[in-house]
């Protein structure tokens, strides 16, 4: 089952995380509490975007909330994205993140290595054996393309577990939960809760609810 993770921005919506219907992702920026009882958490670095608050801050962020890392699906390594599609993302993202796999392990968190656009052009050369769990980043157009289904599917052939990042849309929840990706994100919910917390708790029962169809 793909869990779609989300902000938990209103009570309705942590009620869904609790209930185990949604996952929680966070940033340093956003200042969510972290709930005892929500079953499944991300924890998500903010460099897409400007959330993002220097190294010491970010690992000291992870280090205070270590207590949630056993129930965390991950936590990035810091990433660069500009939006190219000449593949400099890729390379600067392995450069940036490296230091960081071993330090988010050892505070207990599984290490996501954030796939930029350019990494399918040299799969074999990424650092498979230092992160658990790629996320596939990049472009809109470079992940819901044969690039990012190519590389969700490299990864789950390592054993990687996989999360997409930016899902706002039931049409790209059902590619990439076909896809059989373990997680995906978006913040969809936050645009307007109690008009659209009902809209992805359908998509995620729907699919949920396909799965004996598709086994059959």
């Amino acid at each position: 089952m793909t869990v779609y993770l989300t902000p938990p921005c209103t009570e309705p919506v942590r009620a869904a995380i609790r209930a185990g219907d949604l996952g929680m992702i966070t940033t340093p920026a956003q200042g969510n509490r972290i709930e005892p009882d929500y079953p499944t958490l991300a924890f998500d670095n903010g460099c897409f975007g400007n959330g993002y608050p220097g190294d010491t801050e970010y690992l000291t962020w992870l280090d205070r909330n270590k207590a949630h890392a056993p129930r965390a699906l991950f936590a990035t390594a810091p990433d660069v994205f500009t939006g190219a599609e000449d593949g400099s993302d890729a390379e600067a993202t392995i450069d940036r993140s490296l230091p960081f796999f071993p330090r988010i392990r050892d505070l207990g968190y599984p290490a996501a290595l954030v796939f930029q656009v350019g990494c399918e052009d040299f799969p074999e050369h990424l650092p498979w054996n230092d992160f658990d769990v790629a996320f596939i980043g990049g472009t809109t157009a470079w992940k819901c393309g044969p690039e990012g289904r190519d590389m969700i599917r490299e990864a789950q052939d390592r054993g990687k577990k996989v999360h997409v990042g930016r899902v706002n849309s039931e049409a790209r929840y059902r590619r990439f939960a076909q896809l059989g990706v373990d997680s995906v994100d978006g913040t969809y919910i936050t645009y307007g809760p109690d008009q659209l917390l009902p809209d992805v708790l359908a998509w995620v029962r729907g699919y949920r609810d396909q799965l004996p169809l598709f086994a059959a």
